[in-house]
C-alpha cells in the first residue's frame, strides 16, 4: 500500500490563519400521466404544498425538503442502464427547460450537450456556492457541506491546487502496480466466496474504496462507515433531508480523522497535506477536500464498474475486447462504458449570477441550474448516430460529460479511468465463464440517485 502514498517534501510548517414542472412543461416532456400521478405522487404533491406554505412563512431552506417530488425526478429516472425516454424527448423540444419549485424559486432543467459544456465552462456568469440555500450556513450546520464542488474561486482554486498534481494521469502511473494488486486481492475474496456471488461486495465497492483510502491514509477501520455513507448521501428518496445529513456526517467523520492527523500525520495525501501546509489550512477546508476525493472516487467507480460488469456481458464480442484486446482498445472501451453509463446523473447545482439568456430560456438572479450528464451525453447532436447503445467503436466517446467539465471536472477522473482500465481485463480473464446470476432485468437498480447503480451484482463464474 506504501505505493499508493505521496511523495513528501522536508516538512514546514507555516502560520496563518414538492418540485414540479409547470403545466406547459409537463405537456413539453411528455410524460406517461398514469405513472406520474399514482396515489403516492399525489400525497407527495399535497405535502409538497404545505411545506411550501410553511417554508414561505419562514423562508426557503433547501434541508427541510423530505422528500424528491415527481416533477425533480425525469433526470434521475431510469429504465436500467438507460435514462428515460421522456428526458431525450425534452432535449429535443427544449435542451434547457424552467422548473418552477415550490419554495419560490426557479431551476433550469439543461439536457443538450452543447449547453451543459457552456454552463460548466462559465466561471463568471455561474456560482457553485450553495450557502444561500440554508438559514443557518454556518460551522458544522446542515449548509456545511464542504467540497470543491460547493465551492467558488479563488478558496477553489487554492484548495484545489494541493490536490490535482497528485491526481495527473503521469503522476499517478506508479500507483498502477499496487492498483493491480488490490484488484488481486479481491478477485482472490471474490472466487474464495463461490460461485454465485455478489460482485458489488467483494470487487466493485471494495477496489476503488481500497485505493482511495489507501492513497489519502485513512486506516482500515473507517473503510465501511464510508461505504455506507457514500452511498446514502446519493440517494434520492428522502429528499433534501435524508442526503444532507449523510454528507454532514461523513464530514464529522473527516474533521475527526484531519484533528487525529494533524497531532499525528499519517503517510497518505492528508497527512502530507498538513505537514507541507500546516496551519494555513484548516480542518475544515481540508475535510471538505478529502470528502470530495472520498466521494468521487469511491461511489461513482462503483458502480461504474458494476454496471460496466453488466453491460458488457451483453455481448461476447465485448468481453473479448477487455480480455485480449490492446491497451488502447481497452481505453477505448472504457471511454465508451462512462459516456454510455454517465453514472453520476445531474452535476453540482450552478446559480446565476446575474439575469442571462441560454439557449432561449431567460433566467433570473439566483435561479438554480441543473445540468443532466446522463441526457447530454445520450445527444445524438454530439454522440451521433445510436447514442442509446453501447459502441466501443464510437469515435466521440473521449468528449464524454462523465467527469464533469470546466473547473470543476472530476480531480479524480485519471485514477478512476486507470481503476477501471485495470479491473475489467483482470476480472474477465480471471473468469473467462462470468456471468450473470439473474436476468438484468431483476437487478436491484437504485430508484432515485443521483449516482445510478445497482444495491447489488450476482455473478456466476
Amino acid at each position: 500500500m506504501s505505493d499508493l502514498l505521496p511523495r513528501r517534501p522536508a516538512r514546514r510548517r507555516t502560520r496563518g490563519a414538492g418540485l414540479r414542472t409547470t403545466p406547459a412543461a409537463h405537456e413539453e416532456v411528455g410524460t406517461d400521466r398514469s405513472r406520474w400521478r399514482g396515489p403516492r405522487a399525489l400525497v407527495q404533491t399535497w405535502l409538497g404544498r404545505l411545506v411550501q406554505r410553511r417554508i414561505i412563512r419562514k423562508g426557503s431552506d433547501v434541508s427541510e425538503l423530505t422528500f424528491l417530488p415527481e416533477g425533480a425526478q425525469l433526470p434521475l429516472l431510469r429504465n436500467g442502464t438507460d435514462p428515460v425516454p421522456e428526458l431525450a424527448e425534452l432535449r429535443t423540444r427544449q435542451p434547457v427547460q424552467r422548473l418552477d419549485l415550490p419554495f419560490g424559486f426557479a431551476v433550469h432543467l439543461v439536457t443538450g450537450y452543447e449547453q451543459a459544456r457552456i454552463v460548466l465552462a462559465d466561471r463568471g456568469s455561474y456560482s457553485n456556492d450553495i450557502r444561500h440555500l440554508f438559514h443557518d450556513a454556518g460551522p458544522g450546520s446542515t449548509a456545511d457541506v464542504g467540497g470543491l464542488g460547493f465551492t467558488d474561486p479563488p478558496l477553489h482554486t487554492r484548495l484545489r491546487r494541493l490536490v490535482a498534481p497528485e491526481f495527473t494521469r503521469n503522476r499517478l502511473a506508479r500507483l498502477e502496480p499496487a492498483i493491480e494488486e488490490i484488484v488481486a486481492r479481491r478477485l482472490d475474496e471474490l472466487a474464495a466466496e463461490g460461485s454465485p456471488a455478489d460482485l458489488a461486495t467483494h470487487v466493485s465497492s471494495r477496489v476503488p474504496m481500497d485505493v482511495i483510502c489507501g492513497l489519502l491514509g485513512l486506516e482500515d477501520a473507517d473503510h465501511d462507515a464510508f461505504v455506507q455513507l457514500g452511498t446514502r448521501r446519493f440517494d434520492a428518496t428522502g429528499g433534501a433531508t435524508a442526503a444532507l445529513g449523510a454528507v454532514s456526517e461523513q464530514k464529522r467523520m473527516l474533521l475527526d480523522v484531519v484533528a487525529r492527523q494533524r497531532r499525528a500525520p499519517g503517510p497518505g495525501l492528508i497527512g502530507y497535506i498538513l505537514e507541507t501546509e500546516g496551519d494555513a489550512i484548516s480542518d475544515d477546508d481540508l475535510a471538505g477536500i478529502v470528502d470530495g476525493i472520498v466521494t468521487g472516487g469511491y461511489e461513482t467507480t462503483a458502480s461504474t464498474i458494476s454496471l460496466g460488469t453488466a453491460v458488457l456481458l451483453r455481448n461476447p464480442s465485448h468481453t473479448s475486447i477487455v480480455r485480449e484486446g490492446s491497451g488502447a482498445d481497452v481505453e477505448r472501451l472504457v471511454e465508451e462504458l462512462l459516456r454510455y453509463l454517465t453514472v453520476v446523473q445531474v452535476a453540482f447545482p450552478r446559480f446565476a449570477k446575474a439575469d442571462l439568456e441560454l439557449s432561449g430560456c431567460p433566467m433570473k438572479q439566483g435561479d438554480m441550474v441543473a445540468i443532466s450528464l446522463s441526457g447530454a451525453d445520450r445527444d445524438p447532436a454530439w454522440a451521433g448516430h445510436s447514442p442509446d447503445s453501447f459502441d466501443p467503436m464510437r469515435s466521440s466517446a473521449g468528449g464524454h460529460l462523465a467527469f464533469g467539465h470546466g473547473m470543476h471536472r472530476c480531480v479524480g477522473a485519471e485514477l478512476a479511468r486507470m481503476e477501471l482500465r485495470i479491473v475489467f481485463p483482470a476480472l474477465f480473464r480471471r473468469f473467462p465463464h462470468l456471468a450473470l446470476a439473474v436476468p438484468e432485468e431483476r437487478l436491484a437498480w437504485r430508484r432515485l440517485s443521483f449516482v445510478h447503480g445497482v444495491e447489488a451484482l450476482p455473478v456466476s463464474f
